[in-house]
């Protein structure tokens, strides 16, 4: 599970049950609206992808965000090894697709790429959602081992914003549907 809520697909292990400390911070987590994400990778560890609400700007000097993984994810290696990515922003039409790259729906991720969803034209061949929000494609400068997750630390090579699309968010729990103003 992401830092904000959002489940990603990991490896089952048996944990300690949860501290009310650790209760409530992802019930005041689950309050802080956050943009959903694919994030994407492809490159020598494999191709995989996986649902998240835990990205975030840093700097704009140079164009880097970070992104937060969960160590016990399947997918952590992957990322680790391709050390590079995809910040697919979903818009308010692809839930459904949030829902895929959580794992909740049990669709294979071969399956799950295998649809004509996807561009890998990029700078550094990544996969990319052609109906996104946003895409921000980078290489993963720092793995930063915070917890029960890494920061990952991307310098972005590539940004596209779709001007005509409206935004999906994670909020309590659920997911909400952000209409876009005019500015």
């Amino acid at each position: 599970m992401s830092a904000n809520g959002v489940s990603s697909q990991h490896n089952p292990a048996a944990r300690p049950p949860l501290t009310q400390q650790q209760i409530a911070f992802r019930n005041a987590m689950a309050h802080l609206p956050a943009a959903v994400s694919v994030i994407t990778t492809n490159g020598p560890g494999g191709r995989c992808g996986i649902t998240a609400s835990a990205v975030c700007s840093v700097t704009d000097s140079p164009p880097t965000v970070l992104v937060c993984i969960n160590r016990g994810s399947a997918m952590h290696g992957v990322f680790r090894k391709n050390a590079r990515l995809c910040v697919n922003v979903l818009s308010d039409e692809q839930e459904q697709l949030a829902m895929h790259f959580s794992g909740a729906t049990g669709v294979p991720m071969e399956e799950r790429f295998s649809w004509d969803i996807w561009r890998h034209d990029g700078a550094l061949e990544q996969p990319v959602l052609a109906d996104a929000l946003v895409t921000l494609e980078g290489r993963i400068l720092e793995f930063k081992e915070v917890g029960s997750h890494s920061v990952m630390f991307v310098e972005l090579g590539e940004v596209r914003v779709n001007e005509r699309k409206d935004s999906l968010i994670y909020f309590n729990r659920l997911f909400h549907k952000v209409k876009r103003t005019a500015i």
